[in-house]
């Protein structure tokens, strides 16, 4: 039995790094729905979903004429099918008092890999791009927009958090040109709706474009959050460089 359990501990430590790597370099796989785009508005699922879960939105996420929408699936897998961008430890984040977990000063690894394997894939689309999540898909989206410089025409956040936030912070003023979107339920019992209110606060102060959509509601994305989103983008340019 001890031999058993050591052979099993000894290719576990093998395969993990191997796959770890792979996870790395792989492309990521997609869904792709509308027309052919440009534009683009490219969809970041929660942790423990996946983007198929996107797809009740269909015909409610409304875009412009021959606008396209790409929901990438993230690279963690589990057996039953859900998703994730990084591992998520949400308990581990819980302050001693608290009741909802605090990532605001969490430096992820993992987000650092999953935002370059987005950031790949946004490098081979045609803008403007449109970028946004939910929950964990939210952080990701928010990395990405204030990490890196990707050309970005808007940014959409729902239910999401603030990770590593001072380093964001420190970013912000290279995005004043950005509209911003951040949608969050009163009520979120997953991640505080405190945390993202504070966030659009001090983005405004700092000068930025945000539309704040606080709701009654829960961790999730009601009819009149998805209404908000597409009077967002309603109000976005997204034509094309060199187009009317």
């Amino acid at each position: 039995m001890k031999r058993v359990i050591f052979v099993a501990a000894l290719t576990l430590a093998v395969l993990a790094p191997i796959v770890w790597l792979r996870l790395q370099v792989a492309p990521l796989a997609v869904i792709v729905r509308g027309g052919e785009g440009p534009p683009t508005l490219v969809l970041l699922h929660g942790y423990g979903s996946n983007a198929e879960d996107w797809l009740q939105f269909e015909g409610k996420i409304l875009m412009p004429e021959d606008g396209r929408v790409i929901y990438p699936q993230g690279p963690l897998r589990s057996p039953g099918g859900s998703r994730g961008w990084w591992w998520l430890d949400l308990p581990g984040h819980v302050p001693p008092g608290a009741r909802l977990p605090d990532y605001s000063a969490a430096n992820p690894g993992g987000l650092k890999v999953a935002s370059r394997l987005v950031g790949n894939l946004l490098d081979d689309i045609e803008g403007p791009i449109v970028l946004g999540g939910f929950s964990q898909g939210a952080m990701l989206s928010a990395e990405i927009a204030f990490q890196t410089d990707q050309a970005l025409a808007g940014l959409i956040l729902l239910g999401g958090t603030t990770v590593n936030e001072a380093a964001w912070l420190e970013r912000v003023p290279g995005r004043r040109r950005l509209p911003i979107f951040i949608g969050h339920g009163r009520w979120d019992g997953v991640l505080p709706f405190a945390a993202m209110d504070r966030f659009q606060q001090r983005l405004r102060a700092a000068g930025l474009d945000v539309t704040w959509f606080p709701f009654e509601g829960g961790h999730d994305l009601p009819d009149e959050l998805i209404g908000a989103v597409n009077a967002f983008l309603a109000g976005l340019d997204l034509a094309p460089p060199g187009r009317p």
